[in-house]
C-alpha cells in the first residue's frame, strides 16, 4: 500500500503519473514505479527508495505513452526492493496492478496459480493479482478483474492494465479509498485527491464494492457485479495542502478518523477466514518455544510505552505470563534479568527509536528472543528483530502519534490471542468472543467520531484551565496516562494520570475547586470502585467529566458530563476509549490556538538517545 495513480488520455501519461505520485509523497513510502503503454507494449519502471531515484531512471530511458498507472509503496509483504515495488505483473508481461491495502487469502491464490504453471518473482500479495487476473482474462478486462475479486478476500484498491485492451483503465475500490478523476479528453484514478488535483477538480468518490472503468472519453461506474451506477460529480474547491489533508483542518484529524481503517488493516488478514483463531505466520516461534516462555518484557518510549502497559494486561489475562514493562531508555541501564526463556517486545512507531534500538540490541546481546511491533517494514527494528508484527496504520504526519498508537493497541489483541490459542489458557469460545468483538471495533470507532461535537465542548472548558487530572483504574489507568501524554503534547495544558486508588495517598491535597478531572470507567469489575474514587475528588470541589460504556447508568450519575463509548469486552475499551481522548486533546489544542501537527520542542521520530 500508499499511493495509486493512474491516466488515460491524450498526454505524456510519464509525466502526469510522476506529478501525481510527487504529490501523493507526504503519504510516505519506500519505493515507486510506473506501467505505460508504449509503441512495444506494456513497460515498467520501478525502483526502491525514493521517487528521485525513479524520474532518474526514466531521465534515461522514458516511457512515452498515454496511458498507465503509477505506485508508491509501503511495504507490507515483502522488504522494500526494486522486485516488490509496484506495479506487478503476471508471467506474459501482459496484465498490470497497482494495488493498496492487503489481499487476506494470497498464499492459498499464489499455491492455486504455482500448481497451473505461474512463476511468482516477489514476496507480495499484490502480484497474485496479476497473475489471478491473467488466468480469468478471456477477451474482456472488466469480467476477468470482476471474477478475479470474487475470489480475493481482503481490503484493497486496484488500478488494472491489460496489453489487450489499451484503450481501458480498470479501477476497484473494496475498503480501501480510491478516487476517479474526470478531464476533457483524459481521466484519472487516484487514491487521494492530491494526486490529480492539478489537472482535474471534478471526481467521483469511488464507494466500498465499486468499480469504475476509464476510456479517454468516458467513465463507467459500476458495482462489482456489473451493475452500472449514475452518480454526480463532486467538484473539489480546496487548495493543494488541505487536499493533503482530505479536507480536515490538520493531519491529527485526519489520522483520528483514518483509524477505523488502520484497525481493519492490522487485524482483518490475521483473522481466520471462520472467524474463530488468529493466524500470525510472521511469528516463527515454533509452540514448544512459546511453551518455553517463562517472562515478557515490553519495552517502548513515550506513547508506543502506553501501548505496551496495555499490552502487558491484555498478554497476561490471555496468556497467563507474566510481564513486565519498561521504559526504553532505561532498560538497559538497570541491569534486567533476561535469559533464554524472555521474550522482549520492543515497540516503536517508525523502527528507528533510537532508545528502543539500543534495548533490542540489549535483549539480544543476553540471548532473548525479540518480537517487535512497528509500522515500517524496513526499519532497523525491524531488521533486528526475531520476529516481526506490522502495524499497518500507514504514514503519520502529525506528530502527536494517534492511529499508529491504536494499531500497536491490535497488534497486542492479536499477540495474546496467538499465544492463548498455543498455550491453551483460553478456551476457543473464549477466543471466538474476543475475535468477533476486535471486528465490531472499526464500526464502533465510527460512532465514537460522529460524536465529536460532544467532546468538543468540554475541551473548550478545560482550554481556559492550566492544570487537570486523568484517573483510572486497570486498562483505564493504561489509558488515562496515554490521554494525559496526549494533551501536554498538543495543548500544553499541565495534566497528570494516576491509578484511581492511589489517590488518597498524597494526590488528593492537589484537588481544589473547579479543577478539571477526566475519570475512565469502562472496566466493569471495577467500577463500584472506581466511582468511589470520583466521589473523593467531587467532594473536593472537581469538575468531573467520565469516559465510560453506553448502559452504565451508575457513572453517569456520579459525574458531571459523560461521554459513552460503545459496549464492547472491558478487555477491549481501550481501543475505543482512547479515541475520546485524541478528540478532548486536539480540540483543546486547537481552542488554545496552537499548532496541532507541530507542537513545540518535539519530532516525531526520536533518532538520539
Amino acid at each position: 500500500m500508499c499511493g495509486i495513480v493512474g491516466y488515460i488520455g491524450n498526454r505524456n501519461s510519464q509525466e502526469i503519473l510522476i506529478d501525481g505520485l510527487r504529490k501523493l509523497e507526504y503519504r510516505g513510502y519506500d519505493s515507486a514505479g510506473l506501467a505505460v503503454y508504449t509503441e512495444n507494449g506494456l513497460q515498467i519502471k520501478k525502483a526502491q527508495g525514493r521517487l528521485a531515484i525513479l524520474e532518474s531512471q526514466l531521465m534515461e530511458a522514458p516511457l512515452s505513452g498515454t496511458a498507465g498507472i503509477g505506485h508508491t509503496r509501503w511495504a507490507t509483504h515483502g522488504k522494500p526492493s526494486d522486485v516488490n515495488s509496484h506495479p506487478h505483473t503476471d508471467n506474459s508481461l501482459k496484465f498490470s496492478v497497482v494495488h493498496n491495502g492487503i489481499i487476506e487469502n494470497y498464499m492459498a491464490l499464489k499455491e492455486e496459480l504455482t500448481a497451473k504453471g505461474h512463476n511468482f518473482v516477489s514476496e507480495t500479495d499484490t502480484e497474485v493479482i496479476s497473475h489471478l487476473i491473467a488466468s480469468l482474462y478471456d477477451g474482456d478486462i472488466v469480467k476477468a478483474v470482476q471474477k478475479a475479486i470474487s475470489r480475493m478476500t481482503g481490503a484493497f484498491a486496484l488500478g488494472v492494465l491489460t496489453d489487450y485492451e489499451p484503450d481501458k483503465l480498470v479501477a476497484v475500490r473494496v475498503a480501501s479509498p480510491l478516487i476517479i478523476g474526470v478531464g476533457e479528453g483524459e481521466n484519472f484514478i487516484g487514491s487521494d485527491i492530491p494526486a490529480i488535483l492539478e489537472y482535474t477538480r471534478n471526481v467521483f468518490i469511488l464507494n466500498d464494492g465499486e468499480m469504475a472503468v476509464l476510456t479517454r472519453n468516458a467513465v463507467e461506474l459500476m458495482t462489482l457485479e456489473g451493475n452500472f451506477i449514475a452518480r454526480e460529480m463532486f467538484y473539489v474547491d480546496w487548495d493543494i495542502v488541505t487536499a493533503e489533508k482530505a479536507g480536515f483542518e490538520h493531519f491529527m484529524l485526519k489520522e483520528i478518523h483514518e483509524q477505523p481503517k488502520a484497525y481493519r488493516d492490522t487485524m482483518t488478514s490475521r483473522i481466520s477466514s471462520e472467524g474463530d483463531r488468529v493466524t500470525l505466520q510472521e511469528i516463527g516461534m515454533t509452540p514448544d518455544e512459546i511453551r518455553a516462555i517463562n517472562r515478557i518484557h515490553i519495552v517502548a518510549c513515550g506513547t508506543a510505552y502506553h501501548a505496551g502497559l496495555v499490552g502487558k494486561y491484555v498478554i497476561e489475562k490471555l496468556a497467563r505470563i507474566s510481564v513486565e514493562t519498561d521504559v526504553a531508555s532505561e532498560y538497559r541501564y538497570r541491569s534486567p534479568i533476561i535469559t533464554k526463556e524472555t521474550l522482549v517486545i520492543v515497540v516503536s512507531q517508525s523502527g528507528e527509536t533510537a532508545d528502543t534500538l539500543a534495548a533490542l540490541r540489549e535483549a539480544k546481546r543476553c540471548g532473548a528472543r525479540v518480537l517487535a511491533i512497528t509500522n515500517v517494514v524496513g526499519s532497523s527494528v525491524a531488521r533486528e528483530a526475531d520476529d516481526v508484527i506490522t502495524t499497518w496504520a500507514g504514514l503519520e504526519i502529525a506528530v502527536a502519534s494517534t492511529k499508529a498508537y491504536t494499531s500497536q493497541l491490535i497488534a497486542f489483541y492479536l499477540l495474546g490471542l496467538h499465544l492463548a490459542q498455543t498455550l491453551d489458557t483460553q478456551t476457543p469460545a473464549y477466543i471466538a468472543e474476543v475475535i468477533t468483538a476486535l471486528k465490531e471495533l472499526p464500526a464502533q470507532v465510527e460512532r465514537v467520531l460522529e460524536q465529536a461535537d460532544q467532546i468538543k465542548e468540554f475541551a473548550d472548558e478545560i482550554s481556559t484551565h492550566n492544570d487537570l487530572f486523568f484517573i483510572g483504574r486497570g486498562l483505564d489507568y493504561a489509558v488515562a496516562l496515554e490521554g494525559s501524554l496526549k494533551l501536554k503534547e498538543i495543548s500544553y495544558i499541565h495534566s497528570e494520570a494516576y491509578a484511581a486508588g492511589e489517590l488518597k495517598h498524597g494526590t488528593l491535597a492537589l484537588i481544589q475547586e473547579g479543577i478539571p478531572v477526566i475519570a475512565l470507567g469502562t472496566q466493569h469489575e471495577l467500577m463500584e470502585k472506581t466511582i468511589s474514587n470520583i466521589k473523593e475528588v467531587k467532594a473536593r470541589g472537581a469538575h468531573v467529566l467520565g469516559i465510560g460504556v453506553e448502559g452504565e447508568d451508575e457513572l453517569q450519575k456520579a459525574v458531571d458530563t459523560i461521554f459513552n463509548i460503545p459496549r464492547t469486552l472491558d478487555l477491549l475499551a481501550p481501543a475505543l476509549s482512547v479515541i475520546s481522548l485524541q478528540l478532548l486533546s486536539y480540540y483543546a489544542s486547537l481552542a488554545r490556538g496552537n499548532d496541532v501537527d507541530k507542537p513545540r520542542n518535539l519530532a516525531k521520530s526520536v533518532t538520539v538517545e
